[in-house]
């Protein structure tokens, strides 16, 4: 008790918690074994169950690979925290809050409110993206006008006056208007704006707002 009082102290895991002092007692309780063993002057058992017990260990090892690298992978998971509860992570073609993290399997709750349990070993060894930690996210909008309209200055000045007033773009990042070249008859304009990520959804639903506005104000202005 102990010990995984001051383990959870530490790590602030129940999970790992747990495993150590299940670990510990099974260690205490080994040596005392093989103490009393030694005292009772029983080498030759002593020998026997520890050969016994690196062949079975060996045999166990191979026979639960995927239960070991799940383990292995849920410790590593613990100790680095690339996500806690109640982080939004995407992983594993899954996008979703995390309600727990166990040391075989975290749970996920998408987006759609599905539960999936995903083996940590999936997760240790793919790529994840913690959108609770990426508090602003970059997104880039292209689009052309007619060259016959090409007014810059006026372009510029109508979109930055369109997406003044959007709670989630962020504030210390103005968008950038670049005009690239032109293709043909066309004039080729990017937009590239910083969106508060602290929902992939609020993202999402802002980047629809961004077309909508630069959308309606070049069709107000009769530039597309």
């Amino acid at each position: 008790m102990l010990v995984y009082k001051f383990v959870l102290k530490v790590s602030h895991t129940p999970a790992l918690s747990g495993l150590v002092s299940n670990l510990f007692s099974v260690i205490v309780t080994l040596i005392g074994f093989f103490v009393a063993l030694d005292v009772l002057q029983l080498e030759k058992a002593v020998t026997s169950l520890l050969a016994g017990a690196g062949i079975i260990g060996l045999a166990l090892g191979f026979a639960f690979q995927d239960l070991t690298a799940n383990f292995i992978s849920g410790i590593f998971i613990t100790i680095r925290r690339p996500f806690e509860v109640g982080h939004q992570i995407e992983t594993n073609g899954f996008i979703g809050y995390v309600e727990e993290i166990q040391l075989r399997s975290t749970l996920l709750r998408t987006l759609d409110g599905l539960h999936v349990i995903i083996p940590n070993k999936e997760i240790f060894q793919k790529p994840i993206i913690n959108h609770s930690l990426t508090p602003e996210r970059r997104t880039e909008i292209a689009f052309n006008v007619p060259v016959a309209n090409e007014n810059t200055l006026q372009i510029k000045n109508l979109v930055e006056e369109a997406l003044k007033g959007l709670d989630k773009l962020a504030t210390d990042k103005s968008p950038q208007i670049y005009f690239n070249g032109i293709d043909g008859t066309n004039l080729k304009v990017t937009v590239t704006c910083w969106i508060k990520n602290e929902d992939i959804r609020d993202f999402e639903s802002t980047k629809n707002e961004i077309l909508v506005r630069i959308t309606q104000v070049l069709k107000d202005n009769k530039l597309i």
